[in-house]
Parts: C-alpha cells; sequence; structure tokens
C-alpha cells in the first residue's frame, strides 16, 4: 500500500473502487498504478526490488515524523504515508527528492521507475501495452499498430522525412 501510494504522489492517478486509501484520487484518468509501477519496481532488473520494503518502512518513518510535525493524525488502521492527504504525500515527496537529503538518491530512483511504468510501459512489450490500453501509453497519444502489426508513422516528426529509406531495405524494414 505504501508504495502505491508512493506511485500514486508521482503520477496521481482516479481512485480504483471507493474506499481505494492508496490512490488518493487526484485525477480522472488512470495514474502509475494503474500504469504498473508495483510491477515494474518488483522486477529485479530495476534493482532496486530487493530494497523495497525497507524503502516502504523508510518512507512511513518520514510520513510519521511529518504528521507529527504537522500536527497530524495518522493513526493505526493505515500505513502513515497511506493516511496523509494527498497534498501532503507530495509535500514529503518533494522533500525527500530534494537536492541535499541524505536519501535522495533512493526516493527519486523509486521516482523515476513509477513514471517509466506510466510513460513507457517498460515493464510490458509494446504491442501487449497497447492491446491492454495501458493508460500511460494512452495518454501519450501512442496509436495502435497496423492491421500486420507493425507501427507506421505517415506523418513525419519533424515534418518532413529526414532520410531516404536505403534502396537494400527488405519490404519488412530491414536492411540488406
Amino acid at each position: 500500500m505504501t508504495l502505491e501510494a508512493f506511485a500514486d504522489t508521482i503520477v496521481p492517478g482516479a481512485k480504483r473502487r471507493p474506499g481505494d486509501t492508496a490512490v488518493a484520487g487526484v485525477s480522472g484518468s488512470d495514474g502509475a498504478v494503474a500504469a504498473g509501477a508495483l510491477e515494474l519496481l518488483y522486477t529485479p532488473a530495476t534493482g532496486v526490488t530487493a530494497g523495497l520494503a525497507d524503502a516502504s518502512r523508510a518512507l512511513n518513518e518520514h510520513a510519521l515524523a511529518y504528521a507529527s510535525e504537522h500536527g497530524l493524525a495518522t493513526g493505526e488502521a493505515m500505513p502513515s504515508f497511506v493516511a496523509l492527504p494527498y497534498a501532503y504525500r507530495r509535500d514529503l515527496v518533494h522533500r525527500l527528492t530534494t537536492p541535499g537529503h541524505p536519501e535522495k538518491d533512493i526516493w527519486v530512483s523509486l521516482a523515476l521507475f513509477c513514471n517509466m511504468a506510466f510513460d513507457s510501459a517498460a515493464h510490458l512489450p509494446t504491442a501487449d501495452a497497447m492491446a491492454a490500453r495501458h493508460p500511460g501509453l494512452r495518454a501519450m497519444g501512442l496509436a495502435d499498430p497496423d492491421e500486420d502489426g507493425l507501427w507506421r508513422f505517415p506523418e513525419h516528426t519533424y515534418g518532413r522525412e529526414l532520410a531516404d529509406v536505403h534502396p537494400d531495405t527488405t519490404p519488412s524494414g530491414s536492411p540488406t
């Protein structure tokens, strides 16, 4: 729950169901949690997986201190970070990721992976993410592939073709 609340603080999303406490619901569309931030964080290739339990514990300790500093009640019904209202979560994450904070590197790393889950679906093959209507890829306007499964872009990014296709390029687009 704590890591979901952290991911939702980085890229806010809509509540998944009534009573959802990890996702604050400050957005009308899906955010990092729905985009698979936890799946990406728990992918061993990230290099952060082994430290996630410690990071979650530390985030709740920071939240408890933050709540005490601001006279907020956190209760015991849920983790301290999850109990914070969104604006306070955002402020705490800002503090943790500010230059000079001794733990900045871990919090920035976790935030980057939360963004990656939303912006690129880094934990999924692109075709699978598109088929599942991945919220981040959809929000960025990534179009579905053509009927043959290949992505083609009839409009050039810079408004013009940058180079002619090499004459030895195969019909599938591979160089020979």
